[in-house]
């Protein structure tokens, strides 16, 4: 469902007059932000060369319930088929636009805002298969558009791993928390 940008306008203006009322009456908005940090192995490739398997990351778990999800960031994601947390990078946040460009030589590229979606290595990510069905669905579904509370994650592997090309865009509830690499 879109909200028309007026609805959107008078929305947000509200919520602003909320916080000039609420700074008025002298209530403070800062919410409870109980990050705690915890030292983690990294299992898996999917990250190699950036984040060797056996690397040590700090996980900074409930990091955004007072910070925003941004794009690059490092992030522990609960996926239900692993009892271990996985490590992905956002490339994709809300209302980003994202499409699928069919390559000369067969496969997908992805685009996100209208450049192609690359690693580390600066390798563009290709998508085929079962890998390009899964996230043709969500760009059919949502008209291009990451929609609020979604996040498409991938690991650093150009021709994917298990992440969005597996398990689809991610609701930000199941992102645990925020990573930094420890040097």
């Amino acid at each position: 469902m879109k909200i028309k940008r007026k609805q959107k306008i008078l929305i947000a203006a509200g919520v602003c007059l909320g916080l000039i009322i609420l700074g008025f009456l002298g209530l403070k908005l800062a919410p409870s932000c109980p990050v705690q940090e915890e030292i983690k192995t990294v299992r898996g490739n999917s990250l190699e060369p950036l984040v060797p398997s056996g690397s040590q990351i700090t996980a900074l778990v409930g990091y955004y319930a007072c910070h925003e999800i941004r794009r690059g960031d490092l992030v522990l994601y609960h996926y239900s088929g692993d009892k271990f947390p996985l490590l992905k990078i956002v490339k994709a946040v809300p209302q980003d636009t994202f499409q699928l460009v069919p390559k000369d030589t067969g496969g997908y590229h992805m685009f996100i805002n209208g450049k192609v979606v690359t690693n580390s290595q600066d390798v563009p990510y290709e998508f085929s298969g079962n890998k390009y069905r899964m996230l043709s669905l969500y760009e059919r579904d949502y008209n291009q558009v990451i929609p609020l509370n979604a996040y498409l994650l991938l690991g650093n592997q150009s021709n994917g791993s298990v992440d969005a090309s597996v398990f689809g865009l991610v609701d930000k509830s199941s992102i645990l928390g925020k990573a930094v690499v420890k040097k």
